[in-house]
């Protein structure tokens, strides 16, 4: 028997769609033009490392998501 959904998954899907575009304009207006200069070869890991830090609160997000609890 599977359980109904409750309202922290439309809620969470909502929440991170929010906090990503906040995140990505963040990053567009504040990081970029500090870095705008740099050559390619350093501009490259400071967006690799800023597309993947997003990531890391990502897991316990999911787990409340479905569970309620944060860890």
């Amino acid at each position: 028997m599977r359980e109904a959904p409750t309202w922290r998954i439309p809620f969470g899907v909502l929440a991170l769609c929010v906090a990503l575009g906040l995140y990505g304009m963040a990053v567009a207006t504040w990081i970029a033009p500090l870095i705008q200069r740099w050559p390619a070869l350093l501009q490259t890991p400071v967006y690799i490392v800023l597309g993947v830090v997003w990531l890391l609160p990502l897991k316990r997000f999911l787990i409340w998501m479905e569970t309620g609890r944060w860890g």
